[in-house]
């Protein structure tokens, strides 16, 4: 009789040494449809380096051994450092190496941001926390362009390279950016902020440090608090302050010119429930020098570019967090056996499978395509994105939680345990829908679009109507979804106050309907014709089912569950 008890059978086997980027095949159709020129050799060397065992035991750890922070070094003085494991710094390196920030900026033209986008989701699928910081790099360009900042920063933000010094950034070629915002007392509503700013003028300005660059004008300090301070190791800030002209934008850097520490202290960083290897955190502001950006009492219109870059990476992050959870799902069920067959085999299991696969299939085009329209700077794709990422960021953001959740179930016991990286993930899908904007917030955001903005609206369901003709229930939704804008528009223009609340009151059900027609138009527009009809009739259709795995005849599981291997 054999006393042995540890014979590992029916286990699957380690998902590593991968191409993630081949082995996606939404993606690669994506890349083709709307970035033909890009480099997939690159995709595929990102791809095998994400897909690596070292890069995963890196993305694992750096979870586990978090960030810490010391406010002063061991003979008081104050030095505000955030220390990492090495591994987070060799993914960031490879992240921003890889252009993963700067792909699009480098070689604009058509599908540029496209070409950017595949390379940021590729390492997020795998690590999400170095994704904040490469995020708010990739947009602090959108702020700075055209502005007296433009001619230092720019080249040092757009390096392929990674320089993780607390040194100043005239001695250094790459720098990262941060971004602080909300304030305990006003979160999202940034114009209660009560951080100052206050004009360095007179004598005193000839004793203070002048802008890097040269930059003489706009010179500030300010003092207030942040109560979120996302990336606190980074070089530089865009923060809001107040001016007497209102909310107004700062450049803070960490040190200033010649070496000395600005007044920039961490007071601590946060314990959040996900995110764990990304330093988020609470600073206070003793006079800080910080330089004007934009207009003053313009600080949201200046930041608000940012912001929309910031936005569009919340979508491509939750995309790629569902492709990591429906990746780990299906190479479960394909190695895992129960009841005399494999799980993959079953009718079940391939039902929750291709429900999953749809979901990130959907995420996915609708990602690249909003990435898409970033490459055009007319007036049409302007309007188009204003409106349509804000939906998009608020629905499939809020899909992720739940979809990280189901695939995790897929796993059984393994799934809940920290050894297997789906548990890692249902905890970091929800800060995307949190991050710049809760869904309340996005919500008021396309209701606010439609009053400021009516064009986008307008060029918003013009993109919908190129889905007609196709599927009668894509049809049906689209007929009552416009009969919903044209009657929301009509009470945003006539100020009715009891129209406008019942309007509010009713927003998450027009913004999700408008993100439903939105993704099947995408995969319309764009997809092979048996996933968009499936989605069309699991979506939209009448006999859609709420759980997933619930899907209505017509659907292609086969084809779904294939494609998600």
């Amino acid at each position: 009789m054999s006393t042995s008890t540890h014979t590992v059978v029916n286990q699957s086997a380690p998902r590593v040494d991968v191409d993630e980027y081949a082995l996606n095949t939404a993606l690669v159709e994506g890349v083709a449809a709307l970035a033909p020129d890009a480099d997939t050799a690159e995709f595929s060397r990102i791809g095998q380096l994400v897909g690596s065992a070292s890069f995963q035991h890196d993305a694992r750890i750096v979870h586990r051994q978090t960030p810490q922070h010391s406010s002063h070094d061991r003979w008081g003085h104050r030095v505000d450092d955030v220390e990492f494991h090495p591994g987070y710094h060799r993914i960031i390196d490879d992240a921003l190496s890889a252009g993963a920030h700067a792909q699009g900026w480098n070689h604009p033209g058509p599908g540029a941001n496209v070409d950017r986008a595949v390379r940021f989701m590729l390492f997020s699928q795998i690590e999400p926390g170095h994704a904040c910081p490469v995020s708010m790099t990739h947009s602090a360009v959108a702020a700075l362009q055209g502005t007296p900042h433009a001619d230092f920063w720019l080249p040092r933000l757009l390096s392929h390279s990674y320089d993780p010094r607390l040194i100043d950034a005239h001695d250094k070629e790459a720098v990262t950016f941060g971004m602080a915002m909300t304030e305990k007392q006003g979160g999202s509503d940034v114009r209660a902020n009560t951080t100052r700013a206050v004009p360095v003028t007179g004598a005193s300005a000839a004793e203070e440090p002048m802008g890097f660059g040269g930059v003489t004008g706009g010179h500030h300090l300010l003092t207030g608090h942040k109560w979120f301070c996302s990336a606190p190791q980074s070089d530089a800030f865009l923060m809001l302050a107040q001016l007497d002209e209102g909310v107004s934008c700062f450049l803070v850097p960490r040190i200033l010119p010649g070496g000395a520490r600005n007044g920039v202290r961490i007071q601590r960083l946060k314990d959040k429930l996900g995110n764990k290897s990304n330093a988020s955190s609470e600073i206070e502001l003793h006079e800080a020098h910080g330089w004007l950006v934009g207009e003053p009492g313009r600080g949201v219109r200046t930041i608000i570019e940012m912001v929309n870059r910031t936005r569009l990476d919340c979508v491509l992050g939750s995309a790629s967090g569902m492709r990591q959870a429906v990746a780990e799902a299906v190479w479960h069920a394909q190695h895992r056996s129960a009841f005399g067959a494999r799980l993959v085999d079953q009718p079940l299991m391939r039902s929750v499978l291709a429900d999953l696969q749809l979901e990130a299939e959907a995420a996915t085009w609708t990602a690249l395509h909003l990435a898409r329209a970033h490459d055009d700077s007319s007036a049409e794709d302007a309007d188009f994105r204003r409106i349509a990422t804000a939906v998009a960021k608020y629905w499939i953001c809020k899909r992720g939680p739940e979809h990280a959740y189901e695939a995790l179930e897929c796993l059984g016991g393994n799934g809940y345990t920290e050894d297997f990286p789906l548990a890692m993930r249902y905890r970091e899908q929800p800060v995307m829908a949190v991050w710049e904007g809760s869904g309340n917030v996005i919500v008021l955001d396309v209701i606010r679009a439609m009053a400021k903005d009516p064009a986008s609206a307008k060029a918003f369901l013009a993109y919908l109507e190129s889905g007609l003709g196709r599927v009668g229930a894509y049809d049906r939704a689209f007929e009552r979804l416009a009969g919903e804008l044209t009657e929301a528009s009509q009470v945003v223009a006539g100020g009715d106050d009891s129209a406008m609340a019942k309007l509010q009151g009713g927003g998450r059900v027009l913004v999700e309907r408008m993100a439903l027609l939105l993704q099947a138009a995408v995969l319309l527009d764009h997809a092979p014709a048996e996933v968009a009809e499936s989605f069309v009739l699991a979506r939209l259709g009448q006999d859609r089912g709420r759980e997933y795995g619930a899907l209505p005849a017509g659907v292609a599981i086969d084809l779904l569950v294939e494609r998600a291997g």
